[in-house]
């Protein structure tokens, strides 16, 4: 697990001063990128000439609205890690209380032929370590 802080900016906000529904996403994919980056890679994972990673599918469950100013925590997990893909499983909470579930799916695909490749090892390996069963 993985677990970041952010604080709610008034531009992520909309005109009722409930985070817009995108922004969570935003925020989702910024803490992707910090679970990343922790792997310490020794090629660049956003920038590699043998594949692209694609999300192909995310959804989102809203439970308590988010507002402008909020401190909110984002504990990110791997919840499924197959041959070519695994699923991200995304925790928000507000003052310790779940205020937004997010999934997202990846697949790894081969950069010039787009056709799915198994996940690198060292990828592979580093995902297992936040494997978890959120049943």
């Amino acid at each position: 697990m993985i677990e970041i802080k952010y604080k709610i900016g008034f531009s992520d906000c909309d005109p009722a001063g409930i985070i817009f529904y995108s922004r969570v996403f935003e925020y989702c994919h910024k803490t992707y990128e910090e679970l990343i980056s922790s792997f310490n890679l020794t090629e660049n994972y956003w920038s590699n000439q043998n594949y692209i990673v694609p999300i192909i599918k995310a959804t989102s469950k809203y439970q308590k609205p988010l507002r402008y100013n909020d401190e909110i925590k984002i504990k990110l997990f791997t919840s499924e890690l197959k041959n070519s893909s695994f699923e991200l499983y995304y925790e928000i909470f507000k003052d310790n209380e779940l205020s937004v579930i997010v999934n997202t799916i990846h697949v790894f695909i081969n950069a010039k032929t787009w056709e799915k490749i198994e996940i690198p090892t060292d990828i592979k390996n580093k995902l297992s370590e936040h494997l978890i069963n959120h049943e």
